[in-house]
């Protein structure tokens, strides 16, 4: 038959079928769950039976009652009418974001503040859509400390641990600011490579002459990986200036590997001053 327009989209899935096993009972379960007796057809012994209150069955979810008890020797199937879905293809751009579950990921919601760490984005991994939390997209884990005391009284010509005794940020609880430890530790799962800095505040114990080298120290694992220094060619008076030292390196850590930060001075006691004393650092992504 001719038509004007487009063809119609919709077509029908077969009718879905179930044979039970009859005993004397009026009480059934059906493999789908219906609104009432009338979305399916029962049949006993080959008849068609009544469906309704008061007739020959009633129906609700996937319960069948039956008004008289069947026997065994009973043969008994429906057929479910109402999964004869009707099916359509969408034409294009017709779906709107009110059509959408709240729960889908889509453009229907802008998201109004920074992502929390578990916030999900998609990505295609090698051609397969996956879903990857914001924290590990980020530049985590990352750290800064600063010093609350100064250190004093620190010997000649050895290093010391620089006691970053106050945290300023630590994203995964991986800095340890108790005493004899002042370290960062990578969290399990967090291996890679990660950026570390440092700045140290060194001064002459007692403001003698006799200063001529100080040193900012990196170690890994208690033993050095980076060093900055100043060199003097001959004893200078420092006295009470500062004296800032930096010092910077990219590491490849693994698991429990962990970063601390010393100082040391050569030809003089020193200090390890508070001011603009900090120990930072982050995982680098995408190396």
């Amino acid at each position: 038959m001719s038509y004007i327009g487009k063809p119609p989209a919709e077509h029908f899935t077969s009718f879905a079928t179930q044979t039970f096993s009859t005993s004397a009972t009026t009480s059934y379960t059906l493999d789908h769950a219906v609104t009432n007796e009338n979305e399916l057809a029962l049949f006993v012994n080959n008849v068609r039976q009544q469906p309704g209150s008061g007739k020959a069955y009633t129906a609700t979810g996937t319960a069948l009652t039956l008004s008289a008890a069947t026997a065994t020797t009973d043969t008994m199937y429906c057929i479910f009418l109402g999964r004869a879905l009707q099916t359509v293809t969408p034409s294009t751009n017709s779906i709107t974001s009110d059509m959408l579950a709240p729960t889908l990921i889509s453009g229907e919601t802008a998201l109004t503040a920074p992502p929390a760490t578990t916030d999900e984005f998609l990505v295609s991994d090698a051609g397969t859509l996956k879903r990857i939390d914001f924290s590990l997209m980020g530049n985590a884990p990352a750290w800064r400390a600063t010093m609350s005391t100064a250190q004093t009284g620190l010997t000649n010509n050895t290093a010391a641990l620089a006691a970053f005794d106050t945290e300023v940020y630590d994203t995964d609880g991986a800095y340890t600011n108790t005493s004899t430890n002042y370290k960062f530790t990578v969290p399990s799962g967090q291996a890679g490579k990660y950026f570390i800095g440092a700045n140290i505040n060194i001064g002459e114990e007692g403001d003698n002459a006799d200063l001529q080298q100080k040193r900012c120290i990196i170690y890994k694992n208690g033993s050095q990986v980076a060093e900055s220094r100043d060199q003097f060619s001959s004893a200078v008076i420092q006295g009470s200036t500062n004296n800032f030292i930096s010092c910077f390196t990219v590491q490849n850590l693994s698991a429990s590997d962990y970063i601390q930060v010393y100082g040391q001075a050569y030809n003089s006691n020193f200090d390890l001053q508070t001011s603009l004393a900090e120990f930072y650092g982050f995982k680098l992504i995408g190396v």
